[in-house]
């Protein structure tokens, strides 16, 4: 998935809900700050509520609970064996035992963690990193996918006027 239109399409069951948006990643390690640079860009202009959790998912399980989203979508970067940059979306039962990228916590027990409270639908949006080296700086490609993910995000969640 590189282009807006196929990310859109994967997205749109998402559109009018009460949605929760967790970054997550390490931003000194270059392509592993996806997740946080997408926040970053979207805080203050979407409706949806934006969380950059860093490298630390687990401290934001209280907020997500308290917001009771109906959708939590996860930004984050992972390694799925395509070129940097190319962008999927998965749902939980999707994905076998991948981890946050910079976290030993599976996303399975964070969802649990999570429903242990409330009913929430998590999508996860993976992002394929290519370099993750501390200093580095993100790469061209995953940067020009964080972009577009932030340009779809905010249509798809607009502030209300």
């Amino acid at each position: 998935m590189r282009d807006n239109r196929e990310l859109t399409e994967g997205l749109s069951r998402l559109r009018g809900s009460d949605t929760v948006i967790l970054g997550v990643g390490h931003i000194l390690k270059g392509d592993d700050g996806v997740g946080p640079l997408v926040c970053e860009n979207l805080t203050g202009g979407v409706s949806a509520k934006v969380i950059d959790a860093g490298t630390v998912p687990e401290n934001y399980v209280r907020p997500i609970i308290r917001a009771v989203p109906q959708n939590l979508l996860v930004i984050d970067a992972i390694d799925f064996g395509e070129t940097p940059g190319q962008v999927r979306l998965y749902r939980p039962d999707q994905i076998s035992d991948f981890a946050f990228s910079t976290h030993a916590l599976s996303l399975h027990l964070f969802v649990d963690m999570l429903r242990q409270d409330i009913d929430v639908e998590v999508f996860l949006l993976g992002i394929q990193p290519g370099c993750m080296r501390l200093g580095e700086p993100v790469s061209p490609p995953v940067w020009e996918s964080v972009q577009m993910v932030t340009g779809v995000l905010g249509d798809l969640f607009p502030l209300a006027v």
